[in-house]
């Protein structure tokens, strides 16, 4: 028997964090629908912040089943992007990022091509400094101020590329905003689905 308000707000922040955390490729459907009912049950206030913990467990898994099932896919990529002014100016960032089909195919490819994650970057429309700018494929400090990391070897990088869990990662080094998106990779196969999607 909660609150509907409540309920609502609690729903939201969930999708938020979940489904609306998701890209395959940058499009919707007109049947993409989130419900959530409740037993109304009566439920202590203390176990409020418990059920948000299940609630949020449970849709980031499912969201992230629709990633990784995306048409044609072969692995789930994960984008996460911090150090922004704020949650919303770092999830703009790692949409773009996830969303973005040079970036897709490149994982596709295996290939660790960072100047990519830059332009995805860039483009996302939001204030950022490249000299302060740090990005990390599967944990390892790709480049970072500028330029290429000492130490970074391509060879780890395309390793982890060619695994079926994707990991990027951006630091923007101006604030403490952060988000995670996930999408997949850009495969032959989803031509072949969507080029013949009505025969």
């Amino acid at each position: 028997a909660l609150p509907r308000d409540l309920w609502q707000r609690m729903i939201s922040r969930l999708v938020q964090r979940s489904f609306n955390a998701i890209t395959v490729d940058g499009d919707t459907s007109t049947n993409d629908t989130f419900l959530a009912f409740n037993t109304g049950k009566l439920l202590e206030n203390k176990y409020l912040e418990e059920l948000e913990n299940g609630l949020h467990l449970v849709t980031q898994y499912l969201a992230k089943s629709i990633a990784r099932d995306g048409e044609g896919a072969s692995c789930l990529l994960e984008v996460s992007v911090e150090g922004t002014s704020t949650d919303k100016d770092a999830f703009t960032i790692a949409r773009t990022v996830a969303s973005s089909s040079l970036v897709k195919t490149a994982i596709h490819g295996a290939d660790p091509n960072w100047g990519r994650l830059v332009m995805a970057v860039g483009r996302s429309g939001e204030k950022i400094n490249p000299n302060r700018m740090a990005i990390l494929i599967g944990g390892q400090l790709v480049a970072r101020d500028g330029g290429i990391a000492p130490g970074y070897r391509e060879t780890m990088a395309a390793r982890h590329m060619r695994g079926r869990e994707i990991e990027l990662a951006v630091d923007l080094a101006v604030g403490k905003g952060t988000a995670t998106v996930w999408s997949c990779d850009l495969t032959h196969r989803y031509i072949d689905i969507n080029a013949d999607y009505r025969s």
